[in-house]
């Protein structure tokens, strides 16, 4: 038997990946960013095999990781996590920095970051698994880390299905929202939808949002949307 309400009892920190594969920059959101060795440094990441990030790690055998904030904005979280950087530049409403391999970094939020170059990759279903050697790591800020429980318990936000510790949507309510009060009358109340990967409250669609809705701020999909009285 797996009980899948067991994964929510793990944690860790919510970090960029990003690479360079020919004239593209792509990026992805993680929580599975480890250090596994002291000596020589050495880190390890699991990315999903359909990111546009993983084809440009595999290909340039490269990425940077970017320590996330606990101030880190839902925006900057919603476009790296929730976009494909097949069709959409993530890096256009952020501060970028390059590395000494002249692969782009998300500055913005940051308290630290890393430059690695991959060492070892393996087949793990779902993802793979880049191990690689730490060549930079810098501090940027000075600050707490998102992590992922933050990110959960505070910040309301949802796993994205591409996420190695997606579980069908099986998460915790929005803190918040209770289902009482998503199925109670409405009372008079204004019914409303909030995105919960950037906050965004949307009116006007009682019954529900359309299918091809998207927010207006993030980008993110009806799927991503809780009811909320106001």
């Amino acid at each position: 038997m797996i009980d899948r309400k067991a994964f929510r009892a793990l944690s860790s920190g919510l970090c960029l990946i990003t690479a360079r594969e020919g004239g593209r920059d792509c990026g992805c959101v993680v929580n599975t960013l480890v250090q596994v060795a002291s000596a020589p440094p050495t880190l390890a990441v699991s990315l999903n095999k359909d990111n546009a990030t993983t084809a440009a790690v595999r290909e340039s055998g490269r990425f940077a990781a970017t320590v996330l904030a606990q101030d880190a904005p839902m925006e900057l979280i919603g476009t790296f996590g929730f976009h494909s950087s097949a069709d959409t530049d993530k890096f256009a409403a952020c501060s970028r920095a390059i590395d000494g391999a002249e692969v782009p970094y998300v500055a913005d939020h940051a308290l630290a970051r890393f430059s690695v170059t991959v060492t070892e990759t393996i087949d793990v279903g779902s993802h793979y698994l880049f191990v690689g050697t730490v060549e930079e790591a810098e501090m940027l800020a000075e600050g707490d880390a998102l992590t992922y429980a933050y990110y959960h318990a505070v910040k309301g936000g949802k796993t994205p299905p591409k996420a190695a510790t997606y579980n069908g949507g099986d998460e915790a309510p929005l803190a918040g929202v209770t289902e009482t009060a998503a199925s109670a009358p409405d009372a008079g109340k204004r019914i409303a939808w909030r995105c919960t990967i950037c906050g965004y409250i949307e009116e006007g669609y009682p019954d529900g949002l359309p299918a091809d809705y998207m927010c207006p701020i993030c980008g993110a999909g009806r799927d991503f949307f809780e009811r909320v009285e106001l």
